[in-house]
């Protein structure tokens, strides 16, 4: 129960505290105008997002710190054993979860009914804080089963699963900002993290840039598995983000949503295929 409490309460006071900031840093410095109003937005990714939360309870009843302090006893963890330095087990902890969530992430555009899945996040017309909430609650379900299976085989320490956590749900609000680093600035942090600018052009509504800039947190694993894009081919201002074919009635609609990926769709239909993204990675 101690480790349920502790990361639950690190994880939603951290996650309210830099939603809030980047909410602040885009409405004050906005990337660019939005369609529709950003509180119409935030009601409806919030209740998305809730639905996913209470599925994702239901379903798998533990966090990934307690299905770490869990398999802590694991006879065949690899990062359980004493001998190894425990700045070493932190620091391959950190980079190991993080390139879970980039194989995760770049299944999820490769494998037909999991970019079914998938195409919720990608089908918002507008990019901002609340889209890094947008996901179907089955998405969330089935990456999440893939992290904890990953945890159990590691056996990392709880605390740094905690850090890790942490450093993903941080990253991956601020990455989803409208709003942009001075080019100086963003050259330097891209070099190793995942900014706005570089996962705006993941959002593009190019197929072959949609399997692009895959990385949560770090964007070292694009850079070694040859998805890395630093520039979208429209330029950024020139980027538009959504999916091609995607009902715009349905943008915000909860309902929608929640069952677009189950509705048949005709051949011709745009939306109706595989994913072309990874052909081009």
């Amino acid at each position: 129960m101690g480790w349920i409490r502790a990361e639950g309460v690190a994880y939603w006071s951290l996650f309210c505290a830099v939603f809030l900031a980047v909410a602040i840093w885009e409405t004050a410095h906005p990337r660019r105008k939005l369609s529709r109003p950003a509180e119409q937005r935030w009601v409806s990714h919030g209740i998305l997002f809730s639905i996913g939360i209470a599925a994702m309870v239901l379903v798998l009843r533990m966090g990934a710190v307690a299905v770490a302090a869990a398999a802590q006893g694991n006879p065949y963890g690899l990062l359980n054993r004493e001998w190894i330095p425990v700045a070493a087990r932190w620091i391959a902890t950190i980079l190991l979860l993080d390139l879970v969530r980039y194989g995760e992430h770049r299944l999820f555009h490769g494998v037909g009914w999991l970019w079914r899945l998938h195409e919720v996040h990608h089908s918002d017309p507008d990019y901002d804080v609340s889209t890094a909430v947008r996901f179907h609650p089955i998405e969330s379900i089935v990456m999440q089963c893939g992290y904890y299976s990953a945890i159990v085989l590691l056996a990392p320490p709880p605390l740094a699963v905690l850090t890790a956590e942490l450093l993903g749900s941080t990253v991956n609000l601020y990455a989803h900002a409208n709003a942009s680093l001075p080019h100086w600035l963003d050259s330097i942090l891209r070099a190793v993290f995942v900014t706005p600018d570089l996962h705006r052009i993941h959002h593009s509504e190019e197929i072959g840039e949609q399997g692009r800039n895959l990385g949560q947190a770090l964007s070292i694993w694009d850079r070694m598995f040859g998805t890395f894009l630093g520039e979208p081919a429209a330029g950024a201002d020139g980027l538009v983000t959504g999916l091609k074919g995607a009902p715009e009635g349905q943008a915000l609609n909860v309902r929608g949503l929640l069952a677009g990926p189950f509705r048949t769709r005709p051949a011709s239909d745009p939306l109706g295929s595989l994913a072309a993204s990874s052909k081009n990675q």
